[in-house]
């Protein structure tokens, strides 16, 4: 398969020295994988530091700004960022008011940012840790980690970015992550397989009259393959398979994410459809997102997340965001 790359092996590299040439207002170390807001440390104000493996972008570097991320740690492709990274970052971040990480229920990315906190808690750094696990497709049992963190990351990035930059202390941007996590459900679904740059092919055979649902961002195949269904069909399972677990009595915060691969064209006309589908269900929509957000290279598809929103979810989703991946009210 044809790809925009040098080679392998340099290609988390090249991207982020692309993003320090199209960003000035991030500090972004190449060698060291980290990225960060230029003013950072900010004064009297809770860090936010991420990451996860290369491959979903712009999550997570390009949520690092003025109310949401205050560092980024990309790991290699898929692959969870190192413990060294992780403290690397706190450590440039903290301000003395502690830092939070948010961090995707994946085994490599829950044992690596637990070892992270605990070294840079030895160095005297407060640090919290908030796991997404909004993904429906996978429960909890004793095969799995439980849920996979998904396309819920935004909106806990978001609204506890907007908590820490109104100056709220550690316990209570913790708390509101936390709270944005378990009110967040996603359910995604791929049309194509996902080609990484040290395969160079597709991770999973998928033929073309088919499609693939409960899809995981990582190269994982779903968890029923069906004939290629129109887009009214897709919008009426994922919907019904993200409400029927979370159940919101009021409106909601809806994202529909590309998965790296589908046109805008096709997203907004999804988006039509699962905005239908919530109609159908008597469930309002607060604030809505359509685009490529949390993606998984160049996999056609899409995902539904909907978090239940409150009075003060609504406020902080509309506090002024800056990075170069999400950006309003400034």
């Amino acid at each position: 398969m044809k790809m925009l790359i040098n080679v392998a092996e340099t290609v988390v590299a090249d991207a982020l020295r692309g993003i320090a040439a199209a960003h000035p207002e991030l500090t972004v170390d190449v060698e060291r994988r980290v990225v960060l807001r230029r003013d950072a440390p900010v004064a009297g104000k809770v860090a936010l530091v991420s990451g996860g493996g290369s491959g979903h972008e712009p999550l997570h570097a390009g949520f690092v700004g003025p109310g949401m991320l205050t560092a980024a740690c990309p790991g290699e492709v898929f692959t969870s960022p190192v413990p060294d990274q992780l403290v690397r970052a706190a450590a440039a971040v903290d301000s003395g008011a502690g830092v939070l990480f948010v961090v995707k229920n994946y085994t490599g990315d829950v044992l690596n940012f637990g070892l992270a906190a605990e070294l840079a808690e030895d160095e005297g750094i407060q640090v919290a840790r908030v796991l997404v696990d909004d993904d429906v497709a996978v429960a909890a049992g004793p095969d799995t980690a439980g849920r996979r963190g998904t396309g819920a990351t935004l909106f806990v990035e978001k609204i506890a970015g907007a908590a820490a930059e109104e100056g709220a202390p550690l316990e209570r941007v913790e708390a509101i992550a936390r709270r944005v996590n378990a009110r967040s459900r996603s359910f995604g679904v791929a049309l194509t397989a996902v080609a990484t740059p040290a395969r160079g092919g597709p991770t999973f055979d998928l033929p073309p009259g088919e499609l693939e649902l409960g899809i995981g961002i990582h190269g994982e195949p779903g968890v029923e393959r069906r004939a290629m269904m129109t887009a009214r069909e897709i919008a009426d399972h994922a919907v019904d398979a993200v409400l029927t677990d979370l159940d919101p009595d009021g409106p909601v915060l809806a994202l529909v994410n590309g998965m790296g691969g589908t046109p805008l064209l096709e997203l907004y006309g999804f988006a039509a459809e699962v905005h239908r589908v919530l109609a159908e269900r008597g469930v309002p929509v607060a604030r809505s997102l359509v685009g490529n957000y949390v993606t998984s290279l160049d996999m056609a598809g899409a995902s539904v997340t909907l978090c239940a929103a409150d009075e003060e979810l609504v406020r902080l989703w509309d506090a002024p965001v800056a990075t170069p991946a999400l950006r309003w009210g400034r």
